[in-house]
């Protein structure tokens, strides 16, 4: 029975801990790709990974990086791309072992569609960020 209530303990102790872990992989961070004066301004989740659109407010320019969780030396497809909405895609996918792009984007005064995908999965937002 002693067993049992140290158990009960330690549950009830480590319980709120728990709970502010995410139960899915933890969410990749900004690698810096983009360059210095980009910072994120929005993120789409992956299962595998993050897409994350960052701005560089002094010369106008949205970038997107595709980054993976978990970095190995195996490949997986990859893409990151950004457009203006309704545009032409400006993409850079292939096989990578930590992420994908960046892409870059003068978009002043216009909405722009977003996108990035690990291992087929891909998440994206469309007709966003319009300044």
């Amino acid at each position: 029975m002693h067993l049992l209530k140290k158990i009960v303990a330690v549950a009830a102790i480590a319980g709120p801990m728990l709970l502010a872990i995410p139960a899915t992989a933890e969410a990749a961070g900004y690698n810096g790709a983009c360059g210095s004066g980009y910072a994120v301004i929005d993120s789409l989740p992956l299962a595998e990974g993050t897409v994350f659109l960052t701005y560089n407010s002094s010369n106008g320019y949205n970038c997107v990086v595709t980054v993976r969780s978990t970095p190995s030396s195996y490949l997986k497809s990859m893409d990151a791309g950004i457009r203006l909405s309704g545009g032409t895609w400006t993409e850079d996918g292939g096989f990578y072992t930590t992420y994908a792009g960046p892409v870059r984007l003068h978009a002043p005064h216009s909405c722009i569609d977003w996108q990035g995908s690990i291992d087929g999965e891909v998440n994206y937002q469309y007709n966003s960020h319009c300044g």
